[in-house]
């Protein structure tokens, strides 16, 4: 499992803000901590609306981008942070140019989002480069989707989809966890879930589905500022999460064999029962279903899995109340 929590625009333009997310992320048991690049001049106009109206500060869509950046120097800094603490630095690029720093800073892979599936110049600019991408879904029908396998594979791009609803947060009617194995066996490849659900549930869910890569949106607090703090989870959620896929995953590849309980003798022995009269009964009795009771140990009487096979047998002894009953008290073993 590659699980990704995402910083995106949660570091609201402050590179501080953005070197505590990768601290606080690190220590969460994540594989990578993910940023999106966004060059203003290069992927944007002032023609770009807001998908949401968050801002008072921000007049347009790009002057919201503009206050996103860093420099190249930031971004080494970033980079360099999450290699001190051994997580990899994913990003996502929303342009050409902002694939050439990506370059620049050496990383391993690439992320895309939904918005970039039928972005076929960016798409050229990475298989250029011969990279992995991993390929958000989320806005794309299934036939887009094919065109857009259909242009990595002819350039020998090794890839993997995530299956993603755009929506901020997702509710439960629109996770689209049946697409994970949909996307499975329509392309062969690997599988895995871009979460906006804000709930740690959805992801454990993907994993017991087959997903083999996870990413999600993290904040430090849901109520801080910003386009996707609704939509993400919180750095103690974001460790929980970890753990639980972690347990999950160890499951998954620890096969229970069901038809061997041998493992169990000895708690059977403790916790089974054996059969016992729950009245005083005298020698000569008929034993019905109303006589009997089980009691623990298994053992010390006839297993109470028997039971039938005593009714209407013939007490051949005097039997107290609550003692067990065994083979001997109604004529020997069968």
């Amino acid at each position: 499992m590659f699980i990704i929590a995402e910083i995106g625009q949660a570091h609201e333009g402050s590179l501080g803000m953005a070197l505590s997310y990768i601290d606080a992320l690190a220590d969460t048991g994540v594989d990578a901590v993910k940023f999106q690049v966004h060059m203003a001049a290069a992927e944007s106009s002032e023609f770009e609306p807001f998908r949401i109206k968050f801002s008072q500060q921000d007049k347009t869509r790009l002057n919201y981008w503009k206050r996103m950046e860093f420099s190249p120097e930031e971004w080494k800094l970033l980079k360099q942070k999450c290699e001190e603490k051994a997580v990899e630095f994913l990003a996502s690029p929303f342009s050409n140019a902002a694939v050439n720093l990506l370059e620049e800073l050496g990383v391993k892979r690439y992320k895309l989002g939904s918005g970039e599936v039928n972005n076929f110049l960016l798409l050229e600019k990475i298989a250029g480069i011969g990279k992995p991408v991993i390929l958000s879904s989320g806005m794309s029908s299934l036939k887009e989707l094919d065109k857009t396998v259909e242009f990595l594979k002819s350039r020998n791009v090794e890839f993997s989809v995530l299956q993603c609803t755009t929506a901020y947060p997702t509710t439960a009617q629109n996770y689209g966890l049946n697409v994970i194995r949909e996307l499975k066996e329509r392309y062969d490849v690997p599988i895995g879930y871009s979460d906006h659900s804000a709930k740690i549930e959805t992801c454990i869910a993907a994993t017991v589905l087959g997903a083999e890569i996870l990413e999600f949106h993290a904040v430090f607090d849901r109520r801080s500022f910003g386009p996707d703090a609704t939509s993400s989870l919180e750095i103690d959620e974001v460790k929980t999460l970890v753990e639980a896929v972690n347990n999950i995953q160890t499951s998954l590849r620890c096969r229970v064999d069901k038809t061997d309980n041998s493992q169990y003798k000895e708690l059977k022995n403790i916790f089974e029962k054996s059969l016992a009269v729950n009245k005083h009964l005298p020698a000569g009795h008929k034993l019905t279903f109303n006589d009997l009771e089980a009691k623990k140990p298994k053992g010390y009487g006839i297993d109470a899995s028997k039971f039938e096979q005593v009714l209407g047998k013939e007490l051949n002894k005097e039997k107290r109340q609550w003692e067990f009953l065994n083979w001997e008290d109604v004529g020997g073993s069968l």
